[in-house]
């Protein structure tokens, strides 16, 4: 199933810089000058400049594409170095949309770039992707990637040259072309909140998103030419651990909410309500005690500052056993995940003090274990803190 994007009939010219530049492109017939002068004409919208967008964005750029938009709001982060290879470590701090631009340009001084410094919304979506050929989506939510196919399908069909990454395994696909099947197609409902971990939470292989990124930059590139069989009610499956590649077959729903027959989705939506997402309780004070949803919280120098005065405090940790390996305070641990059949160990005679990486996971913990009946403190901001607070020498991960 092949698409071909309309182009304008008066195509742009070609330097000679551009023409050595591109000689290698140039002398494929299935390329040609005729198709690098389409990648030349080419705009397409990078959604995300980190893990999918960093070797996405990097390939496009050397490829030829005249525009890239890219649309960012996150900062470089020194985790973000094992596999967005577009930011280095100077750029720690920097927004990476700054940074993912400097680098494209430095690759390639012809090519325009276009930045929006913004999170993508259901109130900035349209505008942001109208007059763009292609959407690129290397995002890593549920919700905006419902939002990018949305918008996609209802700006009238721009192509979504789709990829997802999770520790070891991928997917990619081209969704919202008129004869294709939607990301809706393939997932009608989001999966319950917290049931798939982030990243952050679960890990990713540093080299798998330059696999899916890769794949997502050879399907805009086919799309722009017109060449080739793009992913078009295809899923392709990526298993970098074993190194296999599946496929399969999707179809196009007749009854899509968005891109079916008779669409009841018809405009942009709340996509945060769409997959579950409430806002995190705020912490309110209590008797000078910051309090969230019921549960005290502390922070790292106040729990310092009780451990060193004796106080009989027993520090739980709730994280994963690798990850305690690679930090720990010296806290018994029970994963979070074995918190319910576990919680007998505990003492219900004595104040607990629940931890994590950040300070999520253990607020769950600490939610489950006083409805058992203990007295149970959350330490703000997990080990992370405590690393940033009181000792440095405990590894941030």
């Amino acid at each position: 199933m092949t698409t071909t994007l309309e182009t304008s009939a008066a195509l742009p010219e070609l330097s000679n810089n551009e023409i050595a530049r591109y000689s290698r492109h140039l002398i494929l017939p299935e390329v040609g000058l005729e198709g690098q002068q389409k990648l030349k004409a080419a705009k397409v919208l990078c959604v995300g400049t980190g893990g999918l967008g960093a070797p996405l964005t990097y390939y496009l750029a050397a490829a030829g594409i005249g525009t890239i938009g890219l649309v960012d709001f996150d900062v470089v982060d020194e985790s973000n170095l094992q596999r967005q290879i577009i930011h280095s470590t100077k750029d720690v701090g920097r927004p990476k949309i700054d940074s993912a631009a400097e680098k494209l340009k430095a690759l390639n001084p012809h090519l325009n770039i276009v930045k929006y410094e913004t999170m993508l919304t259901s109130a900035n979506a349209l505008e942001i992707i109208k007059g763009y050929d292609v959407v690129a989506d290397g995002t890593d939510n549920f919700q905006t990637r419902y939002l990018v196919n949305d918008a996609c399908v209802l700006s009238g069909n721009i192509p979504n040259a789709y990829g997802s990454i999770f520790r070891f395994e991928g997917q990619a696909s081209v969704f919202a072309t008129e004869e294709g099947p939607c990301y809706r197609c393939l997932y009608p409902e989001p999966p319950p909140p917290g049931l798939v971990p982030s990243c952050a939470e679960g890990g990713v292989l540093g080299i798998l998103p330059g696999l899916v990124g890769v794949i997502q930059a050879t399907e805009v590139i086919k799309l722009i030419l017109g060449k080739g069989e793009p992913l078009i009610g295809r899923l392709l499956l990526v298993d970098s651990l074993n190194m296999k590649f599946r496929e399969l077959k999707l179809r196009k729903n007749p009854d899509c909410p968005v891109c079916g027959k008779n669409p009841t989705v018809t405009e942009l939506i709340d996509y945060d309500q769409f997959c579950g997402i409430t806002p995190e309780p705020k912490a309110v004070e209590v008797n000078g005690t910051q309090v969230q949803n019921g549960i005290p919280q502390i922070s790292p120098k106040d729990l310092k500052k009780k451990l060193d005065e004796g106080a009989d405090i027993f520090v739980l940790d709730v994280r994963e056993p690798h990850e305690y390996q690679i930090a720990n305070l010296g806290a018994k641990l029970i994963p979070l995940g074995e918190v319910a059949n576990r919680y007998v160990e505990l003492d219900k005679d004595r104040e607990i003090v629940v931890h994590c990486k950040m300070g999520g996971r253990s607020q769950k913990a600490a939610e489950f274990l006083q409805q058992q009946g203990f007295k149970v403190t959350n330490l703000a901001g997990g080990i992370t803190a405590w690393s940033n607070d009181v000792d440095p020498t405990i590894a941030k991960y």
